[in-house]
């Protein structure tokens, strides 16, 4: 456009400067076509294949992205985890208690059904909530047989003396 502008404010009217000009505005139009045609998907043989290539290196990605993406999710995410209730020191003292009384009550109870040998003794244990019975199969097995008192299920394995 700013030749064609160029050339009329000049009043050259010769033969050499308008073939330079129509060669101009040929050369122009040639350049453009092919651009807009691409622009409105016309021109799609001049287009080259896309390639899909992860990011992610858990399905192939670049294996250098792994920290990034792992800083980039730590940062987005929002969860607190809930904070525990601030238990009193006696609170504490007492559960630990609970925890050294049960585990002395389990030691006592595994003493009963195995003798100094640590072979299990047969016979029946009865607590509060079960009842343990250890039959000596005859055959180098025991069975034990664990039964719920409140609701009557029962657990049975049998064990090799071997």
């Amino acid at each position: 456009m700013f030749i064609i502008k160029r050339s009329i404010q000049e009043g050259c009217h010769s033969k050499s400067r308008l073939s330079t000009l129509l060669m101009t505005l040929l050369l122009t139009l040639l350049m453009t076509v092919p651009t807009l045609l691409g622009t409105f998907g016309i021109g799609s043989a001049l287009a080259s294949p896309l390639y899909y290539t992860p990011v992610n290196p858990s399905f192939g990605g670049n294996p250098l992205n792994g920290s990034a993406l792992l800083n980039n999710a730590n940062a987005q995410n929002n969860y607190k985890e809930p904070e525990d209730d601030d238990e009193s020191a006696l609170d504490e003292f007492n559960e630990r208690l609970q925890r050294s009384l049960l585990n002395r009550l389990t030691n006592t109870l595994a003493g009963q059904l195995v003798d100094d040998d640590g072979n299990l003794v047969p016979g029946r244990t009865e607590t509060t909530d079960f009842v343990i019975d250890v039959v000596d199969g005859g055959d180098g097995t025991t069975t034990i047989t664990t039964t719920d008192r409140l609701t009557g299920d029962t657990t049975t394995f049998t064990v090799s003396n071997n």
